[in-house]
């Protein structure tokens, strides 16, 4: 049984493998002076290409208008999704960014429990509070002084984050995900790359380690929608969300041995708290 759950998990193990590698990326691409809209433009244009590949595997999907006018929105929410933590990582140090955007399972928990759409616990209040003081002594032990905005960037990814998983939830339960995700992907290619003309801005990195980043951190997230995709055929999305928490500590991990970021252990021991607060309160609410 323990071999089987091991094998099933691998495909999330391996999406929050791919998306804290691409963190880390995302830093290097911005060290390299690549602007956040030409990444988010690239970015989006090849996971355009790629979504619509995989639409042809298996059976074709189909959708009604409101299923691909739901799937449009969320995409523009995703849009701002990824451009505030881009813009995050751009601001203070990958981990701090990272961690600070995984409080959005807290703030969807609350949500949904405000809108009567879920019933929240004493137990899950409990962790909610715990995770946020984790993550208020991660931001107070900051070594260098934490710069606000990429706070305020992270939080509003969690928002953002919030909404896309909201809106599924009461809207499109049930549908065909490879539909779903490609016209949201298509909305956020067309507003990455409507504004990048509009704005007459291209920012490409300076650096062919900056090239190799954007490559690469363009590959690894448009991969993970694929393994999400399959972990949640096989286990469920509850536990691949569990397993995606992993996806901060990688980041930590690798900023650490990749970019020389130094983590304080009072910084260590809020993170601690957080991820493990975050954990127990998707257990527990």
């Amino acid at each position: 049984m323990a071999v089987r759950f091991v094998v099933h998990s691998a495909p999330a193990v391996a999406a929050a493998i791919a998306l804290g590698i691409s963190d880390v990326l995302a830093k290097l691409i911005l060290a390299a002076q690549g602007g956040v809209l030409t990444t988010l433009a690239f970015r989006s244009v090849v996971g355009l290409a790629f979504v619509t590949t995989w639409l042809y595997v298996g059976r074709r999907p189909r959708a009604d208008a409101r299923v691909r006018f739901i799937s449009f929105g969320t995409g523009i929410l995703f849009a701002g999704l990824i451009f505030c933590l881009f813009k995050a990582i751009e601001a203070i140090d990958v981990p701090t960014a990272v961690l600070t955007y995984f409080s959005y399972p807290l703030l969807t928990g609350l949500s949904a429990a405000a809108a009567g759409l879920d019933r929240l616990r004493w137990q899950g209040l409990v962790c909610a509070l715990a995770a946020f003081f984790g993550l208020a002594v991660m931001i107070g032990a900051h070594p260098a002084g934490l710069a606000l905005a990429g706070i305020a960037f992270g939080l509003g990814a969690a928002c953002c984050r919030t909404g896309v998983l909201l809106i599924t939830r009461a809207f499109l339960v049930g549908e065909d995900a490879r539909l779903t995700t490609w016209y949201s992907v298509v909305a956020q290619a067309l507003i990455f790359v409507a504004v990048s003309l509009g704005a007459r801005t291209w920012n490409p990195p300076q650096t062919s380690v900056g090239w190799a980043a954007l490559v690469a951190m363009s590959v690894a997230t448009t991969v993970s929608i694929v393994f999400i995709f399959v972990s949640t055929v096989r286990i469920g999305p509850f536990r691949t969300a569990l397993i995606m928490n992993l996806e901060p500590l990688i980041a930590m991990i690798l900023s650490a041995l990749i970019l020389g970021d130094i983590i304080t252990p009072l910084q260590a021991a809020g993170s601690g708290i957080m991820l493990a607060a975050l954990i127990a309160f998707q257990l527990w609410r």
